[in-house]
């Protein structure tokens, strides 16, 4: 993990000293992903110089909230709780117009992500400061993203680690400081961007797909040498299948640190 660890942080490091950037800037949601970028950031850039945004609608949780707010306390980050609800509700309205119906819940669902994406881009504008995409290999994997959305930024920090390995080296970086509120790595991974939302309904556990696509992405193995190993066939064919029809979203994600 430690190597993990310094690879990511000489990685993030360069990437900012080749392009001249001081400063970054991410969206903290509460979730894993984005407090681990946010513990990097400021690992290599102090803190004072990660400004962290927590863009909060209607389905954010008191414990979304709570957990950013102690995240932002433990690493000294530049931090902003901002509500976007507003913006939503006026887009929703303008795309009803349009479209001469209501949107769609995906419609909705995408709006928030991007509605974030635009905030954070402006801020880059505004600041000169880098914005960090917070996804992991799992999710840009599965297309579990959404495009001009989280996949903002001009680097995608985690990009090659997958989740079910993100907790372990969240478990370790904290126990060198602590750095991480304990909820954030128990808690059920969800996007919140409807009510009651879970990572799960969508996906299937994260050990699981991991299993799988380390085995396909990372080992090269062929489908039926999955399934020997035990994995349900139709389970295999389905994140297979849904990881060839995502090669589009993957082209167009901001470049990740090798590890």
């Amino acid at each position: 993990m430690e190597e993990i660890w310094n690879k990511l942080k000489s990685g993030l490091q360069d990437y900012c000293a080749k392009n001249g950037f001081k400063k970054v800037i991410l969206g903290l949601s509460g979730g894993l992903d984005s407090a681990m970028v946010a513990v990097l950031a400021a690992d290599v850039l102090g803190g004072e110089n990660v400004k962290a945004v927590m863009m909060k609608t209607k389905y954010t949780s008191s414990l979304s909230l709570q957990i950013a707010q102690e995240i932002a306390v433990l690493n000294h980050l530049d931090y902003q709780e901002i509500d976007i609800d507003n913006l939503i509700a006026a887009q929703g309205a303008f795309l009803t117009a349009f479209f001469r119906e209501p949107p769609k819940g995906l419609v909705m669902e995408n709006l928030q992500a991007r509605q974030r994406g635009v905030i954070l881009m402006a801020l880059s504008n505004q600041t000169n400061a880098l914005v960090l995409a917070c996804g992991n290999k799992s999710e840009s994997a599965m297309g579990y993203c959404t495009l001009y959305g989280d996949t903002c930024g001009g680097l995608m920090p985690l990009g090659n680690i997958y989740k079910s390995d993100l907790y372990g080296l969240a478990k370790w970086r904290n126990e060198q400081l602590r750095v991480l509120p304990s909820e954030v790595l128990v808690r059920a991974p969800t996007a919140e961007l409807s009510l009651n939302q879970k990572d799960e309904d969508s996906l299937p556990p994260y050990p699981l797909l991991d299993k799988i696509l380390k085995a396909y992405i990372d080992e090269g193995k062929t489908i039926d040498e999955i399934v020997s190993g035990g994995d349900d066939r139709d389970l295999v064919e389905q994140i297979i299948s849904r990881y060839q029809r995502m090669a589009f979203k993957r082209q167009q994600m901001a470049e990740s640190l090798a590890i």
